[in-house]
């Protein structure tokens, strides 16, 4: 081989190590492209379940606006029946007296034909029924609207929505009374509501925000339950730290290999059109912005449990 046969050879070898080379380098930079792809496609789902999650929140603040609204307009002729109907109650206790003393009066009328016409007249009109009647008709009439004034108040106070509402200490067995008085219609045809409260302290938290995770979850329990008539049990407790919440229901429960998605944003076991699989998304953002954490145990056929636990004051960096 002679000198000049060297160069000849390797210059093939050169182009193949440099093709290589590039073939390499584009390969990596392929691999590197399909990586912030998938990066930016990931990314613009989570964008787009943001802004979902956003448009659900300003729904909520919405609703719960105008559920305020509403709740102030009906709470003021309200107002004004519940004290009329105090007053007349008033009025128609001192009428029946002078009804009682008529009545003892009869008896000593001179006149035969007067006493006559009274004695038909009241047994006309039934006095001694309507003296028994009248005030069991006021009392339960007197609880109706004040029952109607709870509920009122209830939904003014849940109907709190504001994402920047201040951070307050709250007794959380009045705000589950508050919600489970809101959601009545939507569980007591299902359900019996056992409550099983512990002696917990106040909590540092947004209430109407619990409020809301209460709600969702009691509700999915409602609707877990099906056939005969179910329950839904409501335990709370406490530890030097943090406060705890369960709430179980006696549903069809939750399959275990779905278990570790219901709190995905979107994801629902409803039929097509009967939920928007945000709800739960929700309360676990919910809490993990109070700096809790909510559990679930279920098997299929034997209910479900969610455990929500907070803490007592919140953390320094969720006050800054």
């Amino acid at each position: 081989m002679t000198t000049t046969d060297i160069p000849m050879n390797s210059q093939p070898a050169q182009t193949m190590q440099r093709l290589e080379e590039d073939i390499r380098k584009c390969e990596a930079a392929e691999a590197e492209l399909t990586r912030r792809n998938l990066e930016l496609t990931e990314l613009n789902a989570r964008l787009s379940m943001a802004q979902q999650q956003l448009m659900q929140q300003e729904k909520l603040a919405s609703i719960g606006q105008l559920a305020a609204g509403v709740a102030h307009e009906i709470n003021n002729p309200i107002g004004y029946v519940f004290s009329n109907f105090e007053t007349l109650g008033t009025y128609i206790g001192r009428m029946l007296a002078m009804f009682k003393l008529y009545q003892d009066a009869e008896d000593s009328i001179a006149d035969p034909a007067v006493r006559a016409a009274l004695r038909v007249e009241r047994e006309t009109a039934d006095l001694e029924f309507l003296i028994e009647d009248i005030p069991v008709l006021m009392s339960e009439s007197r609880e109706g609207i004040t029952r109607v004034r709870k509920i009122v108040q209830d939904l003014k106070d849940f109907s709190r929505v504001d994402a920047n509402q201040e951070w307050q200490w709250a007794n959380l067995h009045a705000g589950i009374d508050s919600t489970l008085n809101i959601v009545s219609n939507e569980v007591k045809y299902k359900a019996d509501v056992v409550k099983e409260y512990g002696q917990i302290p106040d909590i540092e938290c947004q209430p109407s925000h619990i409020n809301q995770v209460i709600m969702n979850i009691v509700i999915n329990g409602a609707h877990a339950i099906s056939g005969e008539r179910g329950k839904i049990t409501i335990r709370t407790g406490c530890d030097p730290t943090h406060v705890w919440i369960e709430i179980a229901d006696t549903g069809s429960g939750i399959p275990l290999e779905i278990q570790s998605r219901i709190f995905d944003p979107f994801f629902t076991t409803k039929p097509i059109g009967s939920g928007t699989g945000l709800g739960l998304s929700l309360s676990y953002g919910i809490i993990q912005k109070h700096g809790g954490q909510i559990e679930v145990r279920s098997a299929p056929g034997c209910g479900t449990t969610f455990r929500i636990t907070l803490p007592i004051r919140r953390a320094a960096e969720q006050e800054a």
